[in-house]
């Protein structure tokens, strides 16, 4: 299914998102650009594009076809599907939060996998054929979905388990008719908590995964 979606590990950790005090899986979480920024920055110097190989995908999708975005179109772009995805997501459990020109899906592992496994509950593809329908609806975006777990487990078994997961929502996107092309997965396992390991509470947070989303833009 997922022959031209590059899928990468990530053994070392980078940069967490910014933390504000909303609650996580309300839906409307969103971040100062200021704030998204420096995350973002992390993340660049951490060489998580090239990791996911966001050059290659970019020049497979401008030489498909598929238009970049350049100056403040990429501004609006993003902020038109930021909308559709609050109005689809909103109760679903999925959060939606803004860092600068980028998106990011929050989904926690209790409403999306049951314990210890990578196989997607069906109570969830509702929500997934949700994002599917955005996702094709705005074609002009790269999507990098990452895996996470907590810290209970070896760091090789949660590594294993957070690849297998995102591989499986990135999957399940594509079936639905969401170019593979646009896709990375990476699995990060247990090196970016968002929460404290110390509580079931806590290690409920860190088991999630991510769906990422940045604007195809136009080569320099």
């Amino acid at each position: 299914m997922l022959k031209k979606i590059v899928a990468v590990t990530v053994i070392a950790g980078f940069a967490a998102g910014c933390v504000t005090s909303t609650d996580p899986y309300t839906g409307q979480q969103k971040i100062s650009n200021t704030a998204g920024g420096a995350a973002l920055g992390a993340l660049a110097g951490a060489g998580v594009g090239l990791l996911a190989g966001g050059d290659d995908r970019r020049n497979a999708l401008i030489g498909a076809g598929i238009g970049a975005l350049a100056g403040g179109s990429i501004g609006a772009y993003m902020d038109q599907q930021e909308a559709q995805l609050r109005g689809q997501l909103q109760g679903t459990g999925v959060s939606v939060t803004r860092q600068g020109d980028y998106i990011i899906l929050n989904m926690p592992s209790n409403i999306t996998f049951t314990t210890d496994s990578a196989s997607i509950q069906p109570a969830f593809y509702p929500t997934l054929n949700s994002v599917a329908l955005v996702l094709k609806e705005y074609n002009r975006t790269l999507v990098d979905v990452y895996g996470h777990t907590d810290s209970t487990g070896s760091d090789q078994y949660n590594l294993d388990l957070s690849r297998r997961r995102a591989a499986s929502v990135a999957d399940y996107l594509v079936a639905q008719g969401t170019s593979g092309e646009r896709f990375a997965v990476i699995g990060v396992g247990e090196a970016q908590p968002i929460a404290s390991n110390a509580t079931p509470e806590g290690r409920a947070q860190n088991r999630r995964v991510e769906i990422r989303l940045s604007p195809l833009r136009a080569p320099n």
